[in-house]
């Protein structure tokens, strides 16, 4: 039985474990199609997340405007904050190049992998539901038709002006601390997916501050009307959350057929609108070998991974209760 978020956030975490979390949530959120929020909520930091992220405006104007930086930095639970930061950014910066050629060259193993990963957090998102009832089925859908429309837009090209960099982290960061909806798909569709990788890649300092600072209007508009939202309807928000894993399952398919390409900036060919098809299918289409053990073995281990990272924040929860006791 889930409690109140208000009431289950643990209030301590080792800095370690933190970081660590960070920077898996980092690595997802490279990924079209899977979400660091997912992360963040098997693993047990999810609500306190948000709480500290909805403390941080209210706390700037109370003590840092008045020169108690200190008390700033505990209200808005700035040590949490700092550690996850660093280790989201310490994985975007040492991943993003991995990540990028393991999706171009092992796509069927690496999309398998996720789509076990997706399985499992709905299956874990699911858990959390206090009471079942025919009512939640209306969010269920709603989030499982959201999520397929989204999964199933277009993508765009924008002219990667600072504007675009400052929108598409407002917009992506909503999605990210979203479980179930993916920002860099988000990235992927306004078509600034390549052009914000690039720039992580080179280190530009102007565009990635502005992408930044997008994503901190992003969060301060999102995190307390998220918040409030688990407060007063947490089983309908968590089966709509639901939903939208089940809807994005269709994008993380590893046997996709490309209906439509594009070329890129750098003159790649890039897919514009792909559809799930069986492996079979995919081999008669494209004349590879489908890999479907090696696929189901990945997806496995995706499964596996979730299934570990939730024993472990329950364990860690379990021993912090334990010694608050």
């Amino acid at each position: 039985m889930s409690q109140q978020p208000d009431r289950s956030i643990p209030r301590q975490h080792h800095p370690a474990g933190v970081f660590f979390r960070g920077m898996a949530m980092g690595a997802a959120d490279i990924v079209p199609g899977v979400s660091g929020g997912t992360i963040a909520f098997i693993t047990g930091i999810y609500f306190r997340l948000l709480e500290a992220i909805s403390a941080a405006p209210v706390a700037f104007f109370r003590q840092f405007l008045k020169g108690d930086v200190a008390g700033f930095w505990r209200s808005m639970d700035g040590n949490f904050l700092f550690c996850l930061l660093a280790g989201v950014l310490t994985s975007v910066a040492s991943l993003a190049s991995l990540i990028t050629w393991l999706l171009d060259e092992h796509p069927v193993l690496i999309w398998s992998f996720f789509f076990g990963l997706i399985v499992a957090s709905v299956w874990h998102v699911g858990q959390q539901v206090r009471r079942v009832s025919p009512a939640l089925v209306v969010p269920l859908v709603v989030g499982i038709a959201f999520a397929w429309w989204v999964t199933t837009l277009p993508a765009s090209e924008l002219d990667p002006s600072g504007l675009a960099f400052l929108g598409a982290g407002a917009l992506a960061i909503c999605a990210m601390i979203l479980p179930g909806i993916s920002g860099s798909f988000l990235l992927l569709i306004m078509g600034m997916y390549a052009p914000v990788l690039a720039a992580v890649k080179s280190f530009e300092l102007g565009h990635l501050g502005l992408f930044l600072i997008g994503c901190v209007i992003g969060l301060l508009s999102v995190a307390r009307l998220i918040t409030l939202a688990f407060r007063h309807f947490h089983d309908a928000v968590l089966a709509l959350l639901t939903g939208f894993m089940i809807g994005a399952l269709g994008k993380v398919w590893p046997w996709q057929e490309t209906l439509s390409w594009r070329v890129n900036s750098s003159g790649k060919e890039v897919p514009v609108s792909q559809s799930p098809v069986g492996p079979e299918t995919w081999a008669q289409l494209y004349g590879q070998d489908p890999q479907v053990l090696l696929a189901m073995a990945m997806a496995v281990a995706g499964l596996g991974l979730v299934l570990a990272m939730e024993w472990f924040g329950g364990r860690s929860e379990r021993r912090q209760a334990a010694e608050g006791s």
